[in-house]
């Protein structure tokens, strides 16, 4: 199995930048596809980006597309996630996950993903 731990969260003003990490330990994070969701309070968990284990191919929800972008280094088990052009509305708590299953048609379910972080804050001002 695989332990995910987030960072980079913070508080930045609209139109600002932030760029997380997620970084694993444990079993070798090109074994995994990689996603990030977030939720925001009173809001359902909802799908932000995924890529693949090769990193080959990358999925974005239509809210994000153009302005975030997903990368993976499997040589150092890490993850990366950065937001450009940020909007209060990305208010939210932001978690990386791991799904084991080695190909998918769609990587935008969370009940498909088989380890979560602990989740890192994202506040977007305005």
């Amino acid at each position: 199995q695989v332990q995910l731990i987030e960072s980079g969260g913070g508080l930045v003003q609209a139109g600002g930048s932030l760029r997380l990490s997620c970084a694993a330990s444990g079993r070798a994070l090109s074994n995994y596809a990689m996603g990030w969701f977030r939720q925001a309070p009173g809001k359902e968990r909802e799908f932000v980006t995924a890529i693949s284990r090769s990193g080959r191919s990358t999925y974005y929800a239509t809210s994000v597309k153009g302005r975030f972008t997903i990368s993976r280094d499997n040589a150092q088990n890490t993850v990366s996630l950065q937001m450009n052009s940020l909007k209060p509305e990305d208010t939210a708590i932001y978690y990386c996950a791991a799904d084991e299953t080695a190909y998918r048609h769609t990587y935008s379910a969370a009940e498909d993903y088989d380890y979560w972080g602990q989740g890192t804050q994202v506040t977007v001002s305005s």
